[in-house]
């Protein structure tokens, strides 16, 4: 077997991420919603004919790493034409939460069938109906928690299905929006798929798909290479969700390969923190690919050498019809502080201590608006430095929400931002500090807050101290009430919601 040029090889690395990233640009930029033109919540990736990662933009992990299952699911339903358009959310389907709205659509060079290849763009949605503004309720069904959507041809052939977008737009709190965010998000794959033809054109079909596979099998050596690495061995660690809700996960590492076991992870809720199996293995392909020294191609070589057992029935792997909203936000954090935990008897000096382990999320709504942010915190320190301050971590890698933006749009003054000093925890390097928003509201809202690690701080590792807890706290008539972590509260012009982000732990012993 002859060796591949490394020259090319990086050559072809380069260009297939440049067109995920691209995407992303075309997404963000004819996007309508503050949620994705300012937080950049959204994901775009490239697949094969089998629906097996190619290559990804520098978006979010939860999305980047469950995407597949979403392809995959969709190319179980159809067959996908020239010009088709799949949309999926179930998290039953391959999707993660209902918010975040999965868009995927064939490429056919040389008038290939089926489809070469297949794009794909995340984007969350701010608002998809339910029972709260913003649809991240503290549900405890499914069915509660907005409109639910089987894969399903929004495009047929280059046609919009206008049928189907006014069903979709008559569930939803801002119509305009949402339309405005998926037509996006069709033009995104519109971009993926010329440039996935123009590099056919011009290299050929066999000579890229050749180093498409080259490309995965080096991710796969490097991969091997860094789990051979870490000494042999089973490797457990649990922590737990403001619920009680245990997640335990045991690593056995040997021979270049990992074996990733959840078995003894609490049983699913009745009550929106469950995970699916997308979710679970989008946080282990995070934990893992954090691992590896320099910039190795992110694509499906890096899951060869592990394996995922998550039993079905429980927080990391729930069956229908449980909630998933905070699932995808907050479990996948606490997987993956489970996960880090774990690696770090492995490598105690290359895993960082917890981060601030939640996305902080609040969402929002009344008359004519819909709302919804996530709030930076604090990173956990490592062996070498200390850990950054306000920033978002680990499975999210949205952007702080511009006051300017956030303003303009809704009833809504920022009266706080800044940064929450001495939340970080104390240790020879100290955990990075979290952020303080507060919060005015100017006309009446349905408010609901999904946050995590008000009970339970992040932990600090080897003899750092942990992370500052979150808080929240309403402001009424010169009285101020401590909020629960996961709650849905009503607004009125006035009042003012403080919301003060956890730091994260600290490392060693000062």
């Amino acid at each position: 077997m002859n060796r591949p040029d490394p020259i090319e090889l990086e050559f072809f690395r380069q260009l297939l991420v440049s067109i995920p990233e691209e995407m992303g640009v075309v997404l963000r930029k004819t996007a309508f919603s503050a949620n994705i033109k300012e937080r950049r919540d959204y994901s775009c990736a490239v697949y094969d004919a089998q629906a097996r990662t190619i290559a990804m933009g520098d978006h979010m992990p939860v999305h980047l790493g469950a995407m597949p299952l979403s392809v995959e699911h969709v190319l179980r339903r159809f067959q996908l034409r020239p010009g088709d358009v799949a949309i999926v959310n179930d998290p039953f389907a391959g999707g993660t939460h209902l918010p975040d709205i999965t868009a995927v659509a064939g490429v056919f060079p040389e008038k290939a069938k089926p489809a070469a290849f297949y794009v794909a763009a995340r984007a969350h949605h701010s608002d998809v109906g339910g029972m709260s503004p913003g649809s991240m309720p503290l549900a405890r069904e499914i069915y509660q928690e907005g409109l639910r959507l089987p894969p399903i041809l929004l495009v047929r052939e280059g046609v919009l299905d206008e049928g189907l977008m006014r069903l979709i737009l008559a569930n939803v709190r801002t119509p305009a929006e949402r339309e405005g965010d998926l037509l996006a998000q069709w033009m995104s794959m519109e971009r993926g798929a010329v440039r996935l033809t123009e590099a056919v054109t011009r290299y050929g079909l066999p000579r890229l798909n050749s180093n498409i596979t080259a490309l995965a099998d080096y991710a796969e050596r490097r991969m091997a290479a860094a789990l051979h690495a870490l000494p042999s061995g089973v490797y457990g660690f649990e922590d737990s969700l403001d619920e009680g809700v245990t997640i335990r996960a045991r690593i056995t590492l040997g021979g270049g390969r990992a074996t990733v076991d959840f078995t003894g992870t609490d049983a699913q809720v009745a009550g929106p923190v469950n995970a699916n199996y997308a979710i679970t293995l989008s946080a282990v392909f995070y934990v893992f690919r954090c691992l590896l020294e320099g910039d190795v191609p992110a694509n499906a070589g890096l899951l060869r050498p592990i394996t995922v057992i998550a039993p079905p029935g429980t927080v990391v792997n729930a069956n229908p019809p449980a909630a998933m909203a905070a699932g995808n936000v907050e479990t996948s954090q606490r997987i993956t502080d489970v996960l880090l935990g774990a690696l770090s008897a492995a490598a105690p000096h290359l895993i960082p201590a917890a981060s601030q382990g939640t996305m902080n999320n609040v969402s929002f709504g009344g008359d004519g608006f819909a709302w919804y942010e996530t709030i930076a915190g604090g990173m956990g320190a490592a062996d070498d430095c200390d850990g950054q301050s306000a920033v978002h971590t680990h499975m999210t890698n949205s952007w702080n929400t511009p006051v300017e933006a956030f303003e303009h749009s809704h009833p809504v003054r920022v009266r706080a931002y800044h940064v929450r000093r001495g939340s970080g925890g104390a240790g020879r390097h100290c955990g990075g500090d979290g952020i303080v928003r507060e919060l005015e509201f100017l006309a009446p809202a349905d408010v609901t807050i999904l946050a995590d690690r008000r009970v339970h701080p992040p932990y600090g590792l080897q003899g750092g101290r942990p992370g500052a807890l979150g808080r929240t706290i309403l402001h009424r008539g010169g009285k101020a009430r401590l909020l629960p972590g996961k709650i849905r509260v009503d607004v009125q012009p006035g009042d003012r919601l403080r919301i003060e982000t956890p730091g994260g732990g600290g490392f060693g012993l000062e």
